[in-house]
């Protein structure tokens, strides 16, 4: 058993999701390499888990663009920020175009699954929640957080600042964009450490080749500069805008305390971006 996750629009974009099972044998997984090659997408093989690697990171960015709206962030700011920090789509944006109706069935599914706290969503479920009550589902029922009217650009639905009144005190644009990366920054660590993932390089193409293609390379989305020392920074950063606390896991907070990077530095003539796959060779 092996997985292949597709992006949309599947003929534009060149990432392919391999998900092993439990039991998945190293002659299934380089049949699937060579099909992914033979379809020219580029694959980041990731071990089976709630929303894998890039689900479980897509959901931690639009997550943090909605909550940002039920605490009085501007919605044009929390856009107009994701499009700066080089985002392909901006998080409330993505949202209607996945759908609203969707994210209330995942979240719906992950409670009766019996998932732990961390993938129930909670500091978005109250947006979601409202706009599925207001039947505002996205561009499928013709309004989200946007408007799609015949004939004429998306616009932000004026209703959001009914709805969710924009603070008086608003946070500046570099503090949102830290907190949209810094919040990536951090679930990516966390599916490293636990093995959803097998290295931060794979971490990092899946995020440049699935929603960063803007992105500028001096910041993967594991860590700046792969350094996992810098993580107080961006912690703080992302923190000044926010009343809720994300802190950085055990383990990263170890990396800080000893210097470790996530990315080894590659020895001559070695291009330190991909790994052969356990039992295989280069």
């Amino acid at each position: 058993m092996i997985g292949l996750h597709f992006f949309s629009p599947v003929p534009r974009m060149e990432l392919v999701e391999v998900i092993l099972g439990e039991q998945t044998s190293p002659v299934t997984l380089a049949h699937t390499l060579d099909l992914a090659a033979r379809l020219r997408k580029t694959p980041i093989v990731v071990h089976d888990s709630p929303g894998f690697y890039t689900s479980r990171i897509f959901c931690a960015y639009i997550d943090e663009g909605m909550a940002m709206l039920a605490e009085g962030v501007a919605p044009a700011l929390i856009e107009n920020a994701a499009r700066q920090a080089g985002f392909a789509t901006s998080p409330l944006a993505v949202t209607d175009e996945v759908s609203l109706d969707l994210q209330q069935r995942v979240v719906a599914q992950a409670v009766a699954d019996g998932l732990p706290e961390h993938f129930l969503r909670r500091h978005a479920q109250d947006v979601i929640a409202r706009m599925n009550a207001l039947g505002r589902l996205g561009r499928k029922s013709g309004g989200g957080f946007h408007e799609f009217p015949a004939g004429g650009p998306k616009h932000l639905w004026p209703g959001l600042a009914q709805l969710y009144p924009p603070s008086r005190e608003q946070p500046s644009v570099d503090e949102v964009k830290a907190r949209l990366l810094t919040i990536q920054a951090l679930e990516s660590a966390r599916c490293v450490e636990e093995g959803v993932i097998r290295a931060a390089a794979d971490a990092d193409l899946g995020a440049v080749l699935g929603w960063l293609s803007g992105m500028d390379r001096r910041h993967p989305v594991v860590h700046r500069n792969g350094r996992a020392a810098r993580v107080r920074e961006p912690v703080r950063a992302a923190g000044r805008s926010s009343r809720r606390a994300v802190p950085p896991s055990a383990g990263l907070r170890e990396r800080a305390r000893l210097g470790e990077q996530f990315h080894a530095r590659p020895g001559p003539g070695a291009l330190g971006i991909l790994t052969a796959p356990a039992g295989m060779g280069s």
